[in-house]
């Protein structure tokens, strides 16, 4: 009698637990599919200027070590998209924002004109470019991969091939391909 008892209150128990369970799991999917169907609102909208920004990598020389290293920017894409090549020398030029990094192309360096022939870029730059130390080799080599590396971010551009004043210059007389 006492085992009738006890399996009774077991079984109704048992009973009790599942539709419990049931209805709980069932009230638990009602609210997920009743969140999922609402719309979500960001808690800052996202500006016009925003939308705009894009990432470019430029190549400085590390004041420590003297290696090029990459300097994250954010550039509107409005300012880039007419003329890139001329828009990422002109930020080199202004040189690094990061204070570890150092600028390389001589002050007064102008972009006289890019030009693409296949995926190798023409850059006519102006006589200032130059005015670097002749007896650094260094200096030379991170001036011109500080321009190669931060060109051939952009998928057209495999090689650069620098012009002076829109002459073949003898200090640069081969076509850069990407180092490293």
């Amino acid at each position: 009698m006492k085992n009738k008892k006890i399996i009774c209150i077991f079984s109704i128990l048992l009973v009790i637990i599942l539709i419990a369970g049931y209805f709980g799991i069932r009230y638990v999917k009602e609210k997920e599919t009743q969140e999922s169907n609402q719309e979500y609102v960001p808690e800052e909208e996202i500006t016009e200027e925003q939308l705009r920004q894009t990432i470019v990598s430029l190549y400085f020389p590390d004041k420590e070590n003297g290696e090029l290293m990459p300097e994250a920017r954010l550039v509107d894409i409005k300012e880039i998209m007419n003329n890139p090549y001329e828009k990422l020398i002109n930020l080199l030029i202004e040189g690094p924002k990061n204070e570890k990094a150092v600028k390389i192309i001589p002050e007064g360096t102008k972009v006289l004109r890019s030009y693409t022939e296949g995926d190798c870029l023409i850059l006519d730059l102006s006589k200032e470019f130059l005015n670097y130390s002749k007896e650094d080799s260094k200096q030379k080599e991170n001036m011109i991969y500080s321009i190669v590396n931060t060109l051939t971010e952009l998928t057209e551009v495999n090689g650069v091939k620098f012009m002076i004043e829109g002459q073949t210059s003898e200090e640069f007389t081969d076509i850069y391909k990407r180092n490293k």
